[in-house]
């Protein structure tokens, strides 16, 4: 059993540095996991189905409760070496906020996002308006943020 763990945690050491090799000389990249900041701050996973088409999970945490949205972002090139790129598309989201106010609504995004091409590590800056189907709550122009994460 013990030998099991340790092929196994040395089998995933070892894709990992392979995978680190693989996006941090490259301007594109299949996964990045890191953390968005706005209004407090979230934990981001992005990963492409392609190269125009990714789905993002966030979840945003701050003094008035945690909000998890799902997006689908269809990218575009912004430059010639493909390493800023421009993404829009749909979401949805669920909020759990003090004083028992849950929330459902709807996401749209618009943002660009830059892969550095020598380390392993991109960027984004992205606008989330969104509408909430709960009484009290309406639109809601105050989402997005500023995302650093790890490509792999």
């Amino acid at each position: 059993m013990k030998n099991l763990f340790l092929i196994s945690l040395f089998s995933v050491l070892a894709l990992t540095v392979n995978a680190q090799n693989k996006t941090a000389n490259s301007l594109s990249y299949k996964t990045a996991a890191g953390i968005k900041i706005w209004d407090g701050a979230g934990l981001s996973l992005k990963t492409f189905l392609n190269e125009k088409n990714a789905l993002e999970f966030v979840g945003f945490f701050n003094s008035a409760g945690v909000r998890v949205v799902g997006l689908f972002e269809i990218y575009g090139d912004l430059n010639t070496e493909g390493n800023l790129k421009w993404y829009l598309g749909p979401g949805a989201h669920v909020g759990f906020y003090k004083g028992n106010n849950n929330v459902i609504g709807v996401d749209g995004v618009i943002g660009i996002d830059y892969k550095f091409s020598e380390l392993p590590l991109n960027l984004s800056l992205d606008w989330q308006p969104s509408f909430e189907f709960t009484k009290g709550y309406g639109f809601a122009g105050g989402w997005g943020g500023l995302g650093a994460r790890y490509t792999f």
